[in-house]
């Protein structure tokens, strides 16, 4: 029997028989036969879903991942008008020699 690789790739991963049978189109059994033809652990332990499967889980797409926490927060408009107070007079300082 050949493996597609597709299938030994998403099996390396940790995904479980019925999202590999979903996602490559094949049986079930199809993915099972594979499991045991690479020696992979039958009931593989959960993994962790990828930013791409918990964006797909929101119940209304907002274009980002809920539980998704950046470093970067938006400037409040105090500070907006303080980076941009820095900047003009940056810019009105001369450069070079004097």
């Amino acid at each position: 029997m050949k493996i597609r690789a597709d299938i030994a790739e998403w099996i390396h991963q940790g995904f479980n028989n019925e999202e590999i049978s979903r996602l490559a189109g094949v049986d079930s059994k199809t993915v099972a036969a594979a499991r045991r033809r690479l020696g992979a652990p039958n009931a593989p332990a959960r993994r962790d879903a990828t930013a791409l499967e918990r964006l797909y889980a929101e119940a209304v797409p907002t274009g980002t991942v809920r539980d998704y926490k950046p470093d970067y927060r938006p400037l409040t408009p105090e500070e907006q008008a303080a980076n941009r107070r820095r900047l003009l007079a940056a810019l009105r300082t001369p450069v070079g020699p004097a």
